[in-house]
């Protein structure tokens, strides 16, 4: 009888009540699990992220040291290549020439450095160079007297001289502070060392600075000349004499003869 009331009794909230607990909790189970997967599904997206931002940075980091280990790309040719030749004159200022030319496509400045910026300069110490242009830099050095009784051409000199370039944009005024306010683009260019030369006994060196040196003072003699001028010469304050003006004063002039001789 028992079963024959629960079966016809549907509405009894003892009976539902009894089946309706499992499903509550499996609903329950579900919700959490659900909750539980979709935090979990969540951090399995935000975790390849991590992983790959940390692969990013480690990826990065390896390009730039091996950036680091590349040769750097030459923008500028020098000749001599590595040499700075000078006279042995124990007691004067001696000079030496080394010519520089822009081997890149672009504008480049470059920039003279020395460990011995008491005893050496440079003329110029520092230029912009158009693409395929070239200059003979001066390098002036004092030369100190050997001691310890060395010989003159065993004393070595610990003075280097250093060569940076720098891309530019286009033709400018050349400044030193261009370097100091790009030094990630500035590039070592050479480091050169200097080697005496025994002024009275020829060699190839010798002769070839010799002739490096006459051609660095043409330039200069050539730079102080004025420029050529061309154009209509300028008397005074808006006289202008070209061809056409001095023809046509002429042909006046020629008129008023004949105009007088009729007359």
């Amino acid at each position: 009888m028992a079963i024959e009331t629960e079966q016809k009794s549907p509405s009894d909230g003892k009976v539902w009540g009894f089946f309706k607990l499992p499903f509550r909790q499996s609903g329950n189970n579900t919700s959490t699990t659900s909750s539980s997967s979709s935090a979990s599904h969540l951090y399995g997206q935000s975790q390849p992220n991590v992983e790959g931002s940390n692969h990013q940075g480690s990826a990065n980091s390896v390009s730039s040291v091996a950036k680091s280990l590349l040769p750097t790309r030459r923008r500028l040719k020098l000749d001599p290549g590595s040499k700075l030749y000078f006279p042995y004159e124990p007691g004067k200022q001696v000079r030496s020439a080394v010519r520089i030319k822009n081997t890149s496509k672009s504008y480049a400045a470059f920039k003279f450095q020395t460990t011995a910026p008491k005893s050496c300069f440079m003329r110029p110490p520092g230029a912009i160079l158009a693409p395929g242009e070239s200059i003979i830099a001066t390098v002036f050095k004092f030369v100190e007297h050997p001691e310890n009784n060395e010989k003159p051409m065993d004393q070595k000199s610990k003075v280097k001289f250093k060569i940076m370039s720098l891309k530019v944009k286009g033709p400018m005024d050349y400044v030193p502070e261009l370097f100091d306010e790009q030094k990630d683009q500035v590039a070592i260019e050479q480091i050169l060392r200097v080697v005496f030369l025994d002024p009275g006994r020829p060699c190839p060196a010798l002769e070839k600075l010799k002739r490096q040196l006459a051609d660095a003072d043409a330039a200069v003699e050539a730079r102080k000349k004025p420029p050529e001028d061309t154009g209509p010469r300028i008397i005074g304050e808006g006289l202008v004499i070209d061809e056409w003006k001095e023809r046509r004063e002429r042909y006046l002039a020629r008129q008023q003869v004949e105009g007088v001789d009729s007359a």
